[in-house]
């Protein structure tokens, strides 16, 4: 098993992933655009699976604006991936408002299995901005 510590930084041809931080169970990765050497946004790895990551998922992305429509959250996803498959993770839960349209089809293009649409119960801490999660489960 990899220290997911020592995965400090992730590329493919087009974005790389550079670990930027870290909480206990969370790799925080900023992604840069390869050909611009920009910063382009934000993406983590969580790590652990509870009662709360079921709403949160393991996976999160955001893509600054002006840069988004160009597949960079499902690219950073796919790298994401491959950390939690050098990790030895065995599944994944990714998850999305269901008015996200764009997080939606990056999710299905992942080809991850659509689980339910849930309410956000009122102990979790995205009750406050979010009640509704669409919850979909990639096996690795």
């Amino acid at each position: 098993m990899t220290n997911y510590l020592q995965i400090k930084k992730i590329n493919n041809d087009e974005i790389t992933l550079i670990l930027s931080h870290f909480n206990h169970d969370q790799l925080i990765y900023t992604i840069y655009l390869n050909s611009a050497k920009r910063k382009i946004g934000y993406c983590d790895l969580r790590t652990a699976h509870s009662a709360e990551m079921n709403y949160y998922g393991n996976i999160g992305y955001r893509i600054n604006e002006k840069y988004r429509g160009n597949n960079y959250a499902y690219k950073a996803s796919v790298l994401l991936i491959k950390i939690a498959k050098m990790i030895n993770m065995d599944y994944l839960l990714i998850t999305c408002s269901p008015e996200n349209i764009a997080s939606e089809k990056t999710i299905q293009k992942l080809q991850a299995r659509y689980i339910a649409t849930v309410e956000v119960p009122r102990w979790h801490p995205l009750y406050f901005s979010e009640r509704t999660k669409k919850i979909y489960r990639l096996d690795l």
